[in-house]
């Protein structure tokens, strides 16, 4: 059977995804309230990206930032965050080096956040997360 959220991680496991949650949601969240100004037009006159596709990575960035740093609804922030950090490693930086020189554009960056919305889409948000409150009171439901 599909579940959403695997067993919520704790002790010190979900002490270190509460830290990476609310490091990595907070840099989203800054990258993300530029775009979310001008969701459908963020890159540009002459971007080669929709302005739906742009709409949808502001969301995923600004949205699933907070969503990260709350801890709530967090495979479905992983995702988009997910989804933007491949988008941007292909369309972005795919001719760039893995790690550039100082300065210089690399897809270094762009995999860091990719690997860690994919942990977090794989070990869920942690027992110190609005995710793992409401779940304990849904099961408690009659």
């Amino acid at each position: 059977m599909f579940r959403w959220y695997p067993a919520f991680v704790r002790g010190p496991g979900a002490v270190g995804l509460l830290l990476l949650r609310l490091v990595v949601g907070a840099v989203f969240i800054l990258h993300g309230w530029p775009k979310i100004q001008n969701p459908t037009g963020w890159m540009g006159p002459s971007a080669d990206m929709p302005g739906v596709l742009q709409a949808l990575a502001a969301v995923a960035e600004f949205g699933g930032g907070a969503a990260l740093v709350l801890g709530l609804l967090t495979p479905l922030a992983a995702l988009g965050i997910a989804c933007t950090m491949a988008t941007a490693i292909y369309k972005v930086h795919w001719n760039d080096p893995f790690v550039g020189a100082p300065g210089k554009p690399s897809k270094e960056l762009a995999a860091v956040y990719l690997a860690a919305a994919l942990l977090f889409l794989l070990l869920g948000p942690g027992l110190l997360s609005l995710d793992a409150l409401l779940a304990r009171a849904w099961r408690r439901k009659p």
